[in-house]
C-alpha cells in the first residue's frame, strides 16, 4: 500500500522565495477512511522503524527532525502517533520550553546543540533554537530583559535577529558536514482551526490542563509569527536541510505528510547494512559450525 501525493510540494529548499500567505493550511484527504488512515500510518512506521535500525547499525548519520509551530498545532500528537512505532532506545525525544538561568548564561544555541543525537539514532526536537527567531522576535523584550546580552548587540534588535538566523544557518551546515540531518518541520495550521483547538481545550475537561491563556494573546499577534516563519524559513532552508511546511487542518493528512517526509529524508542518506571483512565472515562461519555440532 503506498500513498501517492508530491511531497515536493510541501519542502522548501532556498530555490525560490518562500511564501507563507500561499501555502494552505488544508489539502484534499489522502486517505478514504480511519481503517485506510490507519493502514497507512501503520506502514510508514513500519518503513520508519527499519530504517532506523539501519542508521543504528550503519552508525555513520544522526537524524534530528525539529517540529515547529503555531500553538495547538499539533506537534505532540503527530510526535506519538508517527514515532510509537520506533525503537525507544534509537530515538530521544527533547521538548524546548522556558529556558532555565543556566540556559540563559549560554549563546542561544547551547541549549539544543548539546542535545544533538549521536550517530546512530533520531533526535526529536519538539521546538527548537527557532524560538530565538520566532518568539523572541515577535517577543524582543525577551532578549533584552533576560539574555544577558552586551548593550551594544541590543542596540539594533532587527540586525540581531538576522545575525541569528545566519548563525542558524551555518550551523546547521556544519551540522550537515559532520553527519547530522537536519529535517525542519512546519506544522501549518489555519487562525481559524487554532481557534477550533483551543475551544475544544477549554470545553473539554481532559484537555484543560492543555489551555493556556497566553495562547490566546499570542493570537493577537498572528501576523508577526507568520512573518518571523516566512523569515526564518527563507534564510535557512537549503537542500541539504529542507523546510517540510505540513498543511495541519486535517491531523490525520498532517501525519501522513510528516511520516512521508521523515521517510524521504532517511532514505537520501543511502543507508545499508555494515558489510563485514573476510575475516569477521570466516569467523561467523566458524562460530555457526561449532553451534551445529553443540
Amino acid at each position: 500500500m503506498k500513498l501517492s501525493f508530491d511531497l515536493d510540494h510541501h519542502r522548501v529548499t532556498g530555490s525560490k522565495p518562500f511564501r507563507i500567505a500561499k501555502v494552505s493550511t488544508n489539502v484534499k484527504k489522502l486517505y478514504k477512511d480511519e481503517a485506510h488512515y490507519q493502514a497507512l500510518l501503520a506502514e510508514y512506521r513500519n518503513e520508519i522503524s527499519e530504517m532506523q535500525e539501519m542508521l543504528y547499525a550503519h552508525h555513520k548519520y544522526g537524524v534530528c527532525i525539529i517540529f515547529q509551530a503555531m500553538d495547538a498545532a499539533g506537534k505532540d500528537g503527530t510526535i506519538k502517533h508517527v514515532m510509537s512505532g520506533i525503537d525507544p532506545q534509537g530515538v530521544e525525544v527533547h521538548a524546548f520550553k522556558k529556558p532555565t538561568e543556566d540556559e540563559l548564561d549560554h549563546d542561544f544555541m547551547w541549549r539544543c546543540s548539546q542535545r544533538l543525537p549521536p550517530r546512530g539514532r533520531i533526535g526529536i526536537f519538539n521546538r527548537s533554537y527557532y524560538e530565538e527567531v520566532l518568539v523572541c522576535q515577535v517577543h524582543p523584550e525577551i532578549v533584552q530583559k533576560y539574555q544577558h546580552m552586551p548593550a551594544e548587540v541590543l542596540k539594533d534588535m532587527p540586525k540581531l535577529f538576522d545575525k541569528r538566523r545566519k548563525d542558524i544557518q551555518r550551523f546547521e551546515s556544519y551540522a550537515f558536514r559532520n553527519g547530522m540531518r537536519i529535517v525542519k518541520i512546519m506544522l501549518h495550521v489555519s487562525k481559524e482551526e487554532q481557534k477550533k483547538r483551543f475551544l475544544e481545550r477549554i470545553d473539554t475537561p481532559a484537555k484543560n490542563w492543555k489551555f493556556n491563556a497566553a495562547d490566546v494573546q499570542a493570537r493577537n499577534q498572528w501576523d508577526e509569527y507568520q512573518k518571523a516563519y516566512e523569515q526564518a524559513i527563507n534564510a535557512t532552508a537549503t537542500e541539504k536541510c529542507p523546510w517540510y511546511v505540513v498543511p495541519a487542518d486535517d491531523k490525520k493528512n498532517m501525519r501522513l505528510i510528516v511520516s512521508a517526509a521523515i521517510l524521504h529524508e532517511m532514505k537520501r542518506l543511502h543507508l545499508h547494512w555494515p558489510k563485514l571483512p573476510p575475516e569477521q565472515k570466516a569467523e561467523l562461519a566458524k562460530c555457526r559450525e561449532m553451534l551445529m555440532d553443540d
